[in-house]
């Protein structure tokens, strides 16, 4: 079973949550889902980010954040440790903005990066 803790290793900014809840409504996310965080394989620099919406799994830990639950593979934490999620609607650049402390190198895109 997926267990819950206090301190969440991500912080959203208001902007972020903000722009998470009103996606979650506009597509009708189920109410059992929360806002799943962490890193994959790939990208222009090694790992790229993941964010979606998912149901808890056994392997993960779910955070409460400011109301809304954010899942996260265990494994992933030691990648995230302290990283800041932003969302940007300028006219240069709309969408989520990942600051993360962890990273070695990034690469352009912003998403991308080694660790």
């Amino acid at each position: 079973m997926a267990t819950e803790t206090k301190t969440a290793p991500i912080t959203l900014t208001e902007k972020a949550l903000v722009e998470v809840r009103n996606i979650m409504q506009e597509k009708n996310v189920p109410a059992e889902y929360g806002l799943r965080i962490g890193v994959q394989g790939g990208g222009c620099s090694g790992m790229s980010y993941l964010l979606g919406f998912d149901k808890a799994k056994d392997t993960d830990e779910v955070y409460n954040l400011d109301g809304l639950s954010m899942i996260m593979d265990k494994k992933h934490a030691m990648y995230v440790l302290g990283m800041e999620v932003d969302f940007q609607d300028g006219l240069n650049a709309r969408g989520f903005v990942f600051s993360n402390p962890q990273a070695k190198s990034t690469c352009g895109c912003g998403s991308s990066f080694s660790a």
